[in-house]
């Protein structure tokens, strides 16, 4: 069992509100971690049919019966349940009672904005980081990396991981997205996240994407939210202010586990990756992908964002340190290019922040601590920032 970077402060925030609630994709170890985390409490998966009916039928008579609390696990299933819990905990306001885990975002945080604000903790638990991979695992080079999935039993269970991430996306699409959207014509849908695997570290322009998939863009902006519900996609908002109109505000479009990235754009042996032309797109998913996990690992939000401006020059990432950003480079490559330094300096006639040191995130396995920058390989990223 892999113990979770986010386990202590799950514990810590049930010393300080009734309710913790534990947001993320499916598989990434939400429910074993509330098992690890609290092992003496009663467990209920609202996934089971007969569970679920009682908690529809009979909210109040259901939350009687556990008056010391619970985990609660895909309360998305029921989310009417939200409004009962409300009660329940304003009537008993014991810290740690409840334990949520939920697999859809948004609808998730629209029904906890209304039922629960202020009684709960919100945590988000993405797949494995790097430091949580096991031994084994972190000795994979580069193209076995991204050609990996990060979720937990990949690693745990050492299994096939095109087989894995095939069954997760077909389970995926019969399952949730019928729960979530109307969905017709499952084979669009499909193509629709195959173009959107293709456009990883790219602006996301939605009448280009949905002129491809053959679905108006009022369609692709909807399944572009639900996606992003389900854990499967994020945008990369730009870093933007009054500093220049030159600025764009196109978001980047990034997925939640890179070997599902991989998998989709039909890559299924490790000899692909080598010279694949979105090999470099694939490495900076999972680059700044680790940077969001470190933020949310550590109960914090977000706050992730890149800067380009209108002529095309592009920091890749500016990630939060305190109130400045350390401005980072990702590059694929092994070997280190003078080129690669270029964007620093049009950052710096453009940014009105103060920012922190420089960073370089690159493909090599070599520490160079330059007088403007770091170079930092793949497998060090813990030496930038926070």
């Amino acid at each position: 069992m892999i113990d979770r970077i986010l386990k202590s402060e799950v514990l810590a925030s049930a010393k300080e509100y009734p309710i913790v609630t534990i947001v993320g994709p499916r598989q990434s170890g939400k429910t074993t971690l509330a098992k690890l985390a609290f092992p003496k409490k009663a467990y209920y998966s609202l996934e089971n049919p007969d569970t679920r009916a009682y908690a529809v039928e009979d909210p109040r008579g259901f939350l009687a019966d556990i008056p010391e609390g619970a985990i609660l696990d895909e309360i998305q299933r029921t989310p009417d349940l939200l409004s009962y819990l409300q009660e329940n905990v304003d009537n008993d306001s014991r810290v740690g009672r409840f334990i949520l885990t939920g697999s859809q975002h948004f609808l998730l945080m629209q029904n906890i904005s209304q039922s629960l604000a202020g009684r709960t903790a919100i945590l988000t638990l993405l797949p494995l980081s790097f430091e949580e991979l096991p031994e084994k695992s972190k000795r994979m080079d580069l193209d076995d990396m991204l050609r990996y999935s990060f979720y937990p039993r990949v690693h745990s269970q050492k299994m096939n991981p095109y087989n894995v991430m095939r069954d997760y996306f077909q389970t995926y699409v019969e399952r949730d997205i019928r729960n979530l959207l109307r969905v017709h014509d499952l084979m669009a849908f499909e193509s629709f996240v195959r173009l959107c695997a293709g456009r990883v570290g790219q602006l996301l322009n939605l009448t280009s994407l949905a002129n491809d998939a053959g679905i108006s863009a009022t369609t692709a902006r909807e399944w572009i939210s639900i996606l992003e519900a389900s854990f499967i996609v994020y945008r990369l908002p730009p870093w933007f202010a009054n500093v220049s109109k030159r600025l764009i505000k196109s978001p980047k479009l990034y997925f939640y586990d890179v070997g599902l990235a991989v998998y989709l754009c039909g890559i299924e042996e490790v000899s692909q990756l080598k010279n694949h032309p979105l090999k470099g797109g694939f490495f900076e998913n999972m680059i700044i992908t680790e940077f969001l996990k470190r933020r949310y690992n550590k109960g914090k939000d977000n706050r992730l964002c890149f800067f380009r401006d209108r002529t095309g020059n592009e920091i890749d990432l500016l990630y939060p340190n305190g109130s400045e950003y350390i401005p980072i480079e990702i590059k694929s490559g092994k070997t280190v290019s003078s080129n690669w330094f270029k964007s620093f300096g049009v950052l710096n006639k453009t940014w009105t922040q103060k920012n922190a040191s420089n960073a370089i995130v690159y493909g090599g396995d070599v520490l160079q601590k330059r007088s403007d920058c770091t170079v930092v390989p793949w497998r060090e990223l813990h030496v930038i920032g926070p």
